[in-house]
């Protein structure tokens, strides 16, 4: 019998309070139920980074239920995807799973308004890996924005 999972991405920096929130929630908004969404850190915070909700908050994307969780080595070798955030995180590598890494500024300690420099580039990679694996169109919550002049989430 064929495997119908849906595939699995894993979004990895070391607090889980920004970057991987924020790559999590709009992977999780894009495709819905077709991908099993998860993201972690080595290090987790206590909290979702104040300046990441809010800027998440306004291009529609509610995560204020979100906390930091951390990374375990079951949580890597049930994803498909591991996706690192360029924060130099330690990751065990398995084989058969595809690992990038994603270069992107660290949030901590940025007012809303350097954060939304980096949420606008988290949300167009994600549209990219949306893309790349065919996941466009309706979902459970709701369809992707197929608006060219669109750069957030509807």
């Amino acid at each position: 019998m064929p495997d119908t999972a849906a595939p699995s991405v894993l979004f990895v920096c070391v607090h889980n309070a920004g970057r991987s929130q924020m790559a999590a929630a709009f992977l999780t908004h894009l495709a819905g139920d077709r991908i099993q969404v998860r993201s972690a850190g080595s290090a987790p915070a206590d909290t979702v980074n104040p300046a990441v909700v809010e800027a998440m908050a306004e291009v529609g994307v509610d995560i204020t239920a979100e906390v930091p969780k951390v990374l375990t080595t079951d949580a890597v070798q049930a994803a498909d995807v591991v996706i690192t955030m360029g924060c130099g995180d330690t990751c065990p590598v398995f084989p058969g799973k595809r690992y990038l890494d994603w270069d992107l500024p660290d949030p901590a300690g940025q007012g809303v308004e350097a954060v939304r420099t980096i949420r606008d580039e988290i949300e167009k990679r994600i549209r990219g890996l949306v893309d790349e694996a065919n996941l466009t169109g309706p979902s459970s919550t709701g369809p992707a924005d197929p608006s060219p002049d669109r750069q957030r989430c509807p």
